[in-house]
């Protein structure tokens, strides 16, 4: 399923707004936890005495992959449980994908995140939400900008991970999806024109 008409420009100008509000700036790496606190959402972690210790032995163990985090409706607010054992990248992410749920408002009860998309009881496969809160996140993390930035500066996506500190697999999606290393590649590639006097 496709992102509606005009979302993805709607993505980045809500996302440009919120980085603003944080005082980041395109090319600076965002926390997506400092985004929950501005936002007045507590992140929990798997390692909360008050969880079911059986559920946490399970998702920190035999179905490790399988749990990512989750965005669970309290009242008028909400909060969002991590999975602490995950890499530090991923959990940035699950966090930010989260976020990106509660900035568009979407409506739901309980969201679970496996580290590729969320779901409730009544969605089940991937839905339109689910791609708009995973172009999002995206763009809060690696702005289409910052992606074209990096790349007329060569970096690599390994580079680019690093310095936004996401996976290199995201860091290779923003590169690709945004079109930043193609436009950079035109640029170098277009010739330059002689300069001509004029009379």
């Amino acid at each position: 399923m496709a992102l509606r008409r005009g979302f993805k420009a709607t993505a980045r100008r809500l996302a440009a707004e919120v980085r603003e509000e944080l005082g980041v700036r395109t090319f600076q790496p965002l926390d997506p936890y400092a985004l929950a606190r501005l936002y007045g959402v507590e992140v929990f972690t798997l390692a909360e005495p008050w969880l079911p210790a059986r559920a946490v032995s399970h998702f920190t163990g035999p179905a490790l992959d399988s749990f990512s985090g989750m965005l669970i409706r309290i009242g008028t607010g909400c909060v969002i449980v991590e999975n602490h054992t995950h890499d530090r990248n991923r959990r940035r992410s699950t966090v930010a994908h989260e976020m990106a749920h509660v900035l568009l408002e979407h409506e739901f009860d309980v969201l679970l995140a496996d580290g590729r998309s969320c779901r409730s009881g009544a969605e089940g496969a991937r839905s339109t939400v689910e791609q708009e809160a995973a172009e999002l996140s995206a763009e809060l993390l690696l702005p289409s900008d910052a992606a074209r930035i990096a790349a007329f500066r060569g970096w690599t996506d390994a580079s680019v991970a690093r310095y936004f500190r996401v996976s290199e697999r995201m860091a290779r999606w923003r590169m690709n999806v945004t079109g930043a290393r193609r436009i950079a590649r035109r640029t170098w590639e277009r010739p330059s024109r002689p300069l001509t006097a004029r009379t």
